[in-house]
C-alpha cells in the first residue's frame, strides 16, 4: 500500500474537473487491478462530517505513475476496498496515537 501527498484530477461525467488528494493506492492479485482511493481536496474536515472518499480502479502506465481511471465493477471488488480503506484508518489511528504519546 502507498500513500503520500498526491493530488488527481477527475472528471466527472459531466466534464467538470475536481483536484483531488490521494489517499492510497494498492494492487489486487486477486481481481488483477490496481486501485486508488481519494476525496476531493477542500472537503471539510470537521470532527462531525465525513470526508467522502471515492475508489477507482486503473492501470498504471508503463512509468508507474499515471493510469486511466475505470469504475469498480463487482461488490466483491467494493468489498475488498472496504476492508483495505479500514485497514488503512485503523493504522493511521493507531500511528496518530503513538504521536501523541
Amino acid at each position: 500500500m502507498e500513500h503520500g501527498q498526491q493530488n488527481i484530477t477527475v472528471v466527472d461525467d459531466n466534464g467538470t474537473e475536481q483536484l483531488c488528494e490521494i489517499l492510497f493506492t494498492f494492487e489486487s492479485e486477486e481481481f488483477n487491478k490496481s486501485y486508488v482511493l481519494y476525496y476531493p481536496i477542500g472537503a471539510q474536515e470537521d470532527e462531525n462530517e465525513e470526508i467522502e472518499i471515492h475508489a477507482s480502479s486503473f492501470i498504471p502506465s508503463e512509468d508507474g505513475k499515471d493510469g486511466e481511471l475505470e469504475p469498480i465493477e463487482n461488490d466483491e471488488e467494493w468489498a475488498m476496498i472496504e476492508e483495505m480503506l479500514n485497514t488503512f484508518l485503523e493504522d493511521e489511528d493507531a500511528e496518530e496515537e503513538e504521536e501523541q504519546e
